[in-house]
């Protein structure tokens, strides 16, 4: 019979040392080649090839019936590049912002955030019908300045040269004021203005391409005004005003509207109203296969299914009974809304602190969610159970998904641009959350321990070897022993001849 002392007693250090020697440089260019490969293609080879060519060898070929119906969901759109929109809940920047910094001495809004703001108001605030105006001129540089008292100081001084100069008045409202009621004021004092602006050059737009310009720049004028007086009612609570004035500008047609996406404000009014039947009548109108998608759309929508079920759900009788319609539609609800912007529930779910929202967003990035989330977690509290039931769901969407980078369920792949811009819109001091997170495969961690290991006994080999070569010795007679202990007993039990005769074989 073989003994396995004799064959441990005639192994020499060298061996050790070549052993180990040899076992972590193996390991060594695993863990290289498995950094490569999940750098590159952000998953691990080894588990690619043991989901992909041995699972189906095991589990009888389920593994291809999955991809198949992955490929036959609708994610075969072109995935877009990643668009800044402006923030239709941007709060005021002298009321709100500048209190803020007050009081952590802390910028709320990048430059690169306030950059793009004054590249909205030169486009949407002035026009070739401009030239030769003082006042619109010191107002066309005006945007572009990056102190803000410059800029109050170059607005009075428009005002100063033009009492009719509407832009400037949308500026002090905007930065001087440090109050709502201040900032509304000016804003009244503005839309008069406007108005009359307006119903000039609107008897005079057809008298050529400037004067067409002049009366596009005082239409946008006069809408943000309108917008801009809206929010400040709702912020002061004269609901009914604002979810008037909202539905009056949703029935607008410039182009303008197309930035404002003023019925992201109308559903925030009519949640904060509580009139949930009318929130679903504006989510029938918006929330269309052929229009873009928003967190304020899908996550409403799931609100408002959740709102049905939420009070009386329970997360252990529906594991044993299973969902109902309602439950489902709204368990289905919320995974859509999931899917489209991860980031939303953690700052619902109140698992990350929320910060003051930029001035503008990047859809399905962190900076919509932070948009979102400041104002909307007020109206998922009023919906009794609907935390908690989000709490018992969101995390379902991620097991749907065969792998967020590659592929999505319901809506295009998830862009892997977000990152990088969400880190431009959003302040220094807040954690950009990241989705989805690359996390370091089981099999890297596992092969960068075993490099590390072998490594470091190779080393230890090397410099103590008879120490090492005892250890070793040691280490495997006392995993031989089990054996030794299992072959003994089968001697005693079994005839000696018996195991000759198997020997012999």
């Amino acid at each position: 019979m073989w003994d396995s002392s004799v064959f441990l007693s005639t192994l020499t250090p060298k061996f050790y040392v070549a052993l180990t020697g040899t076992s972590s440089l193996i390991s060594g260019l695993i863990l290289i080649f498995e950094w490569w490969y999940f750098r590159k293609y952000g998953t691990s080879f080894i588990e690619q090839v043991s989901i992909n060519h041995i699972s189906p060898w095991i589990g009888g070929g389920e593994a291809g019936t999955g991809s198949e119906s992955a490929t036959a969901t609708p994610t075969t759109q072109s995935m877009p590049e990643c668009k800044v929109w402006r923030n239709p809940l941007n709060l005021l920047r002298g009321a709100e912002y500048q209190r803020f910094y007050w009081a952590t001495q802390k910028e709320p809004l990048t430059f690169y955030d306030m950059n793009l703001s004054a590249q909205d108001h030169q486009t949407f605030f002035t026009c070739e019908g401009d030239a030769g105006k003082a006042e619109y001129e010191i107002m066309q540089t005006a945007w572009r300045e990056r102190n803000p008292v410059v800029r109050i100081k170059a607005a009075n001084n428009a005002l100063e040269i033009n009492k009719d100069c509407a832009p400037a008045y949308i500026l002090l409202a905007e930065e001087e004021s440090t109050t709502i009621l201040e900032a509304e004021r000016i804003l009244r004092t503005a839309l008069k203005v406007a108005e009359g602006n307006y119903k000039k050059s609107q008897a005079v737009q057809h008298q050529g391409a400037v004067m067409e310009g002049v009366f596009r720049r005082d239409t946008n004028v006069l809408i943000y005004i309108k917008r801009r007086l809206a929010m400040c009612a709702r912020k002061l609570g004269k609901l009914k005003e604002a979810v008037k004035m909202f539905r009056d500008l949703t029935k607008e047609i410039p182009p303008i509207m197309n930035v404002l996406n003023i019925h992201e404000n109308l559903l925030e009014a009519l949640l904060e109203m509580q009139a949930y039947a009318d929130c679903q009548a504006v989510l029938a109108k918006y929330d269309d296969i052929s229009l873009p998608k928003s967190a304020t759309i899908c996550y409403t929508a799931a609100l408002l299914k959740a709102r049905v079920v939420a009070e009386k759900f329970s997360p252990d009788v529906a594991s044993k009974r299973g969902l109902t319609p309602a439950e489902m539609s709204a368990v289905e609800a919320i995974h859509r809304a999931v899917e489209f912007n991860p980031h939303v529930p953690k700052y619902l779910l109140e698992m990350k602190q929320l910060i003051l929202p930029p001035e503008h967003i990047l859809k399905r990035g962190d900076s919509e969610a932070l948009a979102y989330a400041f104002f909307h977690l007020q109206h998922w509290k009023n919906v009794e159970g609907a935390l908690n039931l989000l709490h018992c769901t969101w995390e379902g969407t991620f097991r749907m998904l065969p792998y967020p980078l590659e592929r999505g369920h319901l809506f295009y792949p998830y862009p892997t641009c977000t990152e990088c811009a969400d880190r431009e819109l959003l302040p220094s001091f807040h954690e950009v959350s990241v989705y989805p997170k690359k996390e370091l495969p089981f099999f890297i961690l596992f092969t960068a321990g075993l490099c590390s290991i072998t490594a470091l006994l190779a080393l230890l080999t090397h410099q103590y070897p008879e120490s090492m070569g005892i250890f070793a010795s040691h280490l495997l007679q006392w995993f031989t022993l089990p054996f030794n202990f299992v072959k003994e007993r089968i001697e005693t039990i079994w005839p000696c001849n018996l195991l000759q005769h198997l020997s012999r074989i």
